[in-house]
């Protein structure tokens, strides 16, 4: 059982996709009061291998932010999420990385984009986004919550990074992703 927490300004769709993933529905949302708890047991794509994740949903009303740190201080991943169609939520976005890094080295830290649907409206251009990730050490997706879009891909990455923590990967043992260089949209090893 490992844990993941999403974090990120309100209304960045941190539920969305949530629900998206573990119901594999749509639903547009209201902003989350405190924390929406879930499970969900993903299966690595090759191998019969089963990673179960707990994943805590955060609500991001900075009248909760002083509430986020006991979430993500045992978390094993934290996916920091941000809207393409916002700048200030990207800004927002590297605050929580930088707040992460103080408190906490081993956690594997996913920025997510979101509400790649909405493309029109882009603020964040991707090649600005990989540029952070690869200087971070991020994993990097956006997805759209609304049409699957690298949902799924988003949550095989991490679990596969999340099993190497258990067991360390035998020799050329590669991501299910590594070869998956054709989705602009995903930078899993940035």
């Amino acid at each position: 059982m490992y844990k993941v927490v999403f974090l990120g300004d309100s209304l960045v769709g941190k539920t969305s996709l949530t629900l998206r993933f573990v119901q594999e529905v749509f639903r547009d949302v209201d902003t989350t009061v405190g924390a929406a708890f879930f499970t969900k047991t993903v299966v690595l794509e090759g191998s019969d291998k089963e990673v179960k994740l707990e994943i805590w949903d955060t609500a991001g009303q900075e009248r909760y932010r002083s509430l986020t740190p006991m979430y993500y201080r045992s978390a094993d991943c934290a996916i920091i999420c941000y809207d393409i169609t916002s700048q200030s939520s990207f800004s927002s976005a590297q605050q929580w990385v930088r707040e992460l890094r103080l408190v906490t080295e081993d956690i594997i830290v996913t920025l997510c984009g979101t509400k790649v649907d909405l493309e029109e409206d882009r603020e964040v251009e991707f090649e600005e986004s990989k540029r952070y990730a690869e200087d971070e050490g991020l994993i990097l997706f956006e997805t759209s919550a609304k049409t699957g879009e690298n949902v799924y891909k988003l949550f095989q990455a991490i679990a596969f990074e999340l099993s190497k923590k258990e067991l360390p990967p035998a020799r050329g043992s590669r991501s299910p992703f590594d070869d998956d260089d054709d989705d602009p949209k995903t930078c899993p090893k940035c």
